[in-house]
């Protein structure tokens, strides 16, 4: 049986506010995405609660709507996207921080395709692996930690 749910973690020094803020806001993704997969998402799309819905446009010209099922500010989000106007397709997002005491904050960035069904989607979700998810982090990291200055 392979393995659906994959994850990456580490400690960035910086707030869990400032790690959070770049999560939360669609717009900065595409800066740190480290699945070179999303292209631009217009501001002012900020998540602030599960059921909001967000819009990014991907590398290869497709639009996603992502749902967040996932919500607490500062600490937990994860989203199912979806084609436009259509039902989420089973698979998740989710971004956990953890404040670290003088150490800044550890985040772990999970794919999870456990529910996945569409088929055609398994060859993209297998190619996300943890590595993909820890250049994520890393991306992250660079781009929190050098405004934290």
């Amino acid at each position: 049986m392979e393995d659906r749910v994959v994850s990456a973690s580490r400690v960035i020094g910086a707030s869990p506010a400032a790690v959070f803020e770049l999560i939360a806001d669609p717009a900065s993704q595409p800066r740190w995405d480290g699945n070179a997969n999303l292209a631009e998402a217009r501001p002012g799309q900020r998540i602030r609660a599960v059921g909001d819905v967000f819009t990014t446009t991907l590398t290869r010209n497709g639009v996603r709507e992502n749902h967040v099922v996932e919500f607490e500010e500062g600490r937990r989000i994860a989203w199912t996207p979806s084609d436009p106007g259509r039902p989420p397709a089973r698979h998740l997002w989710r971004w956990e921080l953890e404040p670290r005491d003088g150490s800044g904050t550890l985040v772990t960035h999970t794919y999870d395709w456990s529910n996945l069904t569409d088929e055609a989607r398994f060859a993209r979700a297998r190619a996300t692996t943890s590595d993909a998810l820890q250049a994520s982090l890393d991306r992250l990291a660079a781009l929190v930690e050098r405004s934290d200055d």
